[in-house]
């Protein structure tokens, strides 16, 4: 497995014992991502009390904040925001556009603020959490398990609570994967690892396909899968050559042999044709090719503002065909800042998902590397779902690949501390 960098921590830079009241509250976040949005609410909550009172450590926390690339897209998130709030029209939406606008701001800010431990423990809770989540699927379709609120949306497709279930085992898929293709530069114990992480891999895969199926998961494994070798093998393009010709080779034959995949594709194909040809239906890709165009246009009748915070409903009402009325997100984030904060919104949330990655790709080894899937994975979940403003996917997601970009800024190998005692 490649040896990760050797380069100052900005934690490192900035010493600061973790906090035993932030440990557990970002544990517990990460145990409950894949519950009902309520509990990750209180997850969010509890750590945000959590930071606040462990006041020793805020001069750490606010010199990291200040040292971290991500500071200056975050802060001009935030600025914007207010400028928006404070120079357009209100709506009825407006104070929980603005709600959504700062919780977002959260999420993302929170990764950056916690120390490596408190991270990794925040990782732990996530695993634990995928462990519990494949457990209740197993139990569901095998024994009967009793359908109860807790992991209803994990063991029934349902909502966007089991969109993002599904994409955080896409996430879990994608990181297996990671760590199967590192390994297979081992010359001792090759297989011994990368046979059980290609295993995750495959079973993520197959949830996403069949148990929770969803396209948009599908489709950011597989982008992350072939983003994962060219981080890996960049250097080296005979190699990297070979395995994207094996990996299309497997993806198109998972997919030639998943009858239901193939027609969810041939599906997406025909709705976009029919809804070209002007037709209006709720098929998933006709809802966005309606979305898509309209929220465009409402971006270009006020490109330097938007129309407000808040303004995408009532436009969307105005706009759209009354068969989709009651909508309430243009399932694509960026265009949904452009339309209610005008261009610079949509450019500063580009900037922030740009940042992250370009952060993972300059960190060559295995926790960049888990970063960038990470990362890129969420780009493609903010491209296609509201991945942001839909808090059922908006407090999980964002926050465990926020978390995994946390850890490429740690010095050393953080990720063994996430299964050792210590991340030191």
């Amino acid at each position: 497995m490649d040896t990760p960098a050797s380069r100052p921590d900005n934690a490192g830079a900035f010493p600061s014992s973790p906090s035993r009241f932030v440990q557990a509250a970002a544990f517990l976040w990460g145990c409950v991502v894949f519950m009902p949005v309520g509990l990750n609410y209180l997850g969010l909550g509890l750590t945000i009390v959590a930071l606040l009172c462990a006041r020793s450590r805020w001069r750490a926390r606010a010199m990291r904040l200040r040292a971290d690339p991500l500071r200056w897209p975050l802060l001009a998130w935030v600025a914007w925001t207010l400028v928006v709030l404070a120079l357009r029209p209100h709506h009825p939406e407006t104070a929980l556009s603005l709600w959504h606008d700062l919780r977002i701001a959260a999420t993302l800010a929170i990764p950056v603020l916690l120390a490596v431990e408190e991270a990794v423990w925040a990782l732990r809770g996530f695993l634990l959490a995928a462990l519990f989540a494949l457990i209740a699927i197993v139990l569901a379709h095998t024994t009967g398990l009793p359908d109860l609120p807790l992991w209803h949306n994990v063991t029934v497709m349902k909502g966007n609570k089991s969109i993002n279930d599904a994409l955080l085992f896409a996430l879990l898929g994608a990181s297996a994967a990671v760590v199967g293709l590192a390994h297979l530069n081992d010359t001792r114990d090759r297989w011994h690892w990368a046979v059980p992480a290609f295993a995750v891999t495959v079973a993520a895969g197959a949830i996403a396909t069949f148990t929770l199926p969803s396209r948009t998961s599908l489709l950011g494994l597989l982008l992350a899968l072939f983003a994962a070798c060219v981080h890996q093998w960049r250097g080296r393009l005979r190699v990297l050559a070979v395995a994207l010709c094996v990996g299309a080779v497997v993806a198109g034959t998972l997919v030639w042999n998943a009858p239901s995949m193939q027609d969810k594709l041939r599906l997406g194909v025909q709705e976009l044709e029919a809804a070209e040809a002007g037709a209006v239906s709720e098929g998933s890709w006709v809802v966005r090719f309606y979305m898509y165009r309209e929220t465009t246009r409402m971006m270009l009748d006020h490109p330097l503002a938007g129309g407000g915070l808040g303004s995408w409903t009532p436009e969307w009402h105005r706009r759209g065909p009354k068969l989709l009325y009651d909508y309430s997100m243009p399932h694509n984030d960026f265009l949904w800042m452009g339309a209610e904060t005008g261009v610079p919104g949509l450019l500063i949330l580009a900037a922030i998902m740009a940042t992250g990655l370009v952060v993972a790709w300059r960190r060559r080894d295995l926790t960049g590397r888990l970063a960038f899937v990470a990362l890129l994975i969420l780009c493609v979940a903010t491209s296609v779902n509201s991945a942001l403003r839909d808090a059922a996917i908006g407090l999980s997601l964002p926050w465990i690949a926020f978390v995994y970009l946390r850890l490429a800024h740690a010095s050393g190998n953080p990720w063994r501390g996430v299964f050792a005692q210590s991340a030191r």
